[in-house]
Formats: C-alpha cells, structure tokens, sequence
C-alpha cells in the first residue's frame, strides 16, 4: 500500500515495507532491538525499555528528539544530538525545535518523514541523495523510530547515516552546503513482518522433522 504525504509543493510517497528494507547494519541492529519490544503487545515501546547493545558506539549518529502534541501538528525538540549530524547541518541544535533548526527550505522534505512515524507509532526509512560541497553524491539514510508515553508518541530516535558509492566526502554542512535541496529516493513505513527472531532459535508451535539416516518413517516433534 503506498500513502502520499504533501507538504507545500512537496510531495511524498511512503511505501509499506518490511524491516529489510533497512541496509545499515547498525540501523538493523537498532530496528530489531524496537522490534522485540513491539512484539510484546503490538504497540511501540516506551524510550526507558529501549537499550540496545553497543548504543554508546551509535551516539554519534544518533538524535533524540521529545514530542509536542499540544499543537494539531506535533512539534518535535531535538533534546540532543550526534556530532556528526552537527557537522552536516552546520550548527548544533538542542532543545531547539526540528522545523526551525533545519529551515524552511528542508522543512517540506524532512518534516513529513517525522509527522508520518509520529502519527503511525512505527519506523519509517527514508533516503535521499544530497551532493557535498565538492559535488559528489551522498546518500542519506535515515531511520526513525517512535516510542510511547500515555498511548502517545512522545519520544522519537533518530538514526541518521551518510554513504558515498565515490567513497570520502564532505561531511560538514552537508545538508547546507549548496543550493541544491535533498532528492528522495525512498520513504518507507516499517509495518510489514514486525517482529524479529533470533538466528539459531526455533519458535513455539514450530515443527522440526527428525528423518533417521536408514530412510526409515521420520518423526515429527511439535514444540509447544
């Protein structure tokens, strides 16, 4: 199912995707920590419960915003922020709000993306390509994941990544470089097989066939 999102001139398309859609391993390693908790009571966790492995490596690539649903149109304040997001964006940014730290002109490109996982309690993926101040083409994932309070989404995490096919680029004032705007590749609400299984482990009610090696009649165990 594909939902279209406008803001302004701006039209977006988020398609339905499953948790592969994510290519960054550490995105990966992160959604499936949300994920495990998800699957508890189908709704989003609360931000206390969310500890993933390795977290103090991902700081940098992490922003942690709070969420203001006093307004029709929640506002989201960035409460702290990755030092390589500060490279690219020129400037740090806590407990300012998103929509006024990243300007009007990426406003209609970047606050969709945000209003779309807070409405829905899931993840959404977004990439776009963005070109350094030398001209190359760097792609710019990020992941987004919802965490609730009272029934509301109050908390969002942000995993932002930044890739180039050339190899180096420019990080600083990545996303205010030039004149050129982000151009988005995809967008993606994460609603399709949440959960995650741990590799190795066999799930309850699976049926696991144990064939003797003389081609005898198998016999099937069922694992409750």
């Amino acid at each position: 199912m594909l939902r279209v999102c406008s803001f302004g001139n701006v039209v977006l398309d988020f398609a339905s995707a499953a948790p592969s859609v994510v290519k960054s391993i550490r995105q990966r390693d992160l959604l499936n920590t949300w994920l495990r908790l998800y699957a508890r009571q189908d709704i989003a966790p609360a931000i206390w419960d969310y500890q993933p492995a390795r977290l103090e490596e991902e700081q940098s690539d992490l922003i942690y915003y709070a969420v203001d649903n006093s307004a029709a149109l929640p506002r989201l304040i960035i409460q702290s922020e990755g030092t390589r997001i500060s490279h690219a964006y020129g400037h740090t940014g806590k407990g300012v709000p998103l929509d006024e730290y990243i300007g009007p002109g990426l406003v209609p490109l970047v606050m969709p993306v945000y209003h779309e996982c807070v409405a829905r309690g899931l993840p959404v993926y977004s990439v776009a390509n963005v070109d350094d101040v030398y001209g190359r083409v760097v792609a710019y994932e990020r992941l987004l994941l919802p965490f609730l309070t009272d029934g509301k989404v109050c908390h969002v995490i942000g995993s932002l990544k930044t890739f180039c096919e050339d190899g180096g680029f420019e990080i600083r004032n990545l996303m205010r470089g030039n004149d050129a705007l982000p151009r988005p590749k995809l967008c993606a609400v994460i609603d399709r097989d949440l959960f995650h299984r741990v590799p190795g482990r066999i799930a309850a009610a699976d049926v696991v066939d144990f064939a003797d090696q003389r081609g005898e009649a198998a016999e099937i165990i069922e694992l409750n």
